[in-house]
């Protein structure tokens, strides 16, 4: 796993972070002059929050806006999550992802089989981390403090609001996610 320091081996709540791309991890292309996928952002973003008894383990499922994202993406996401809410080393687990389908994913963990016994928290991020007035170390850093509070299941986290895994869905003209018939 990557993203552990030397200080995390003391860490009391060990999180799993699942990075699958989404706008949070994008960068400016100059060459281009467009938007592009960085895997190495979610790791910059993890380093800059300080969090002394939090152990945070990286792993990178994919890198891929949400919209593009496939069936068997999601599948894996999935199985990912189940094994690593199985381990009895992990306390928590988050993936980051787009928010264009993050609904999707979550109706996805839901459907699965078997029971989850940690919170799994999804997140993501309207504006790029590397952009002025991005909120994805808001939203990074709300889901992980919010796995301790909450009980195993499938949420969301962001803006500031925890929304269960089911109620989930994406307000265009707001520009957030938000609970299903708000």
């Amino acid at each position: 796993m990557i993203g552990m320091t030397a200080n995390d081996m003391h860490a009391s709540f060990r999180v799993a972070l699942l990075a699958t791309g989404g706008t949070l991890e994008k960068v400016y292309d100059p060459q281009s002059g467009e938007l592009v996928l960085d895997a190495s952002v979610i790791e910059r973003l993890v380093e800059t929050l300080t969090q002394p008894d939090v152990s945070v383990q990286i792993e990178r499922l994919m890198t891929l806006d949400s919209l593009d994202m496939q069936a068997d993406d999601r599948g894996r996401i999935v199985d990912a999550v189940r094994e690593r809410a199985m381990d009895t080393n992990v306390d928590a687990v988050v993936v980051t992802h787009g928010t264009d389908t993050l609904a999707k994913t979550a109706a996805a963990l839901i459907d699965a089989p078997g029971t989850i016994r940690v919170p799994v928290v999804l997140t993501g991020a309207m504006v790029p981390w590397c952009m002025a007035d991005s909120d994805a170390s808001q939203n990074v850093a709300q889901a992980l403090m919010a796995c301790r509070l909450l009980t195993p299941g499938v949420f969301t986290v962001f803006h500031g609001r925890v929304i269960a895994g089911g109620d989930v869905v994406k307000d265009y003209e707001r520009l957030t996610l938000t609970t299903r018939g708000s």
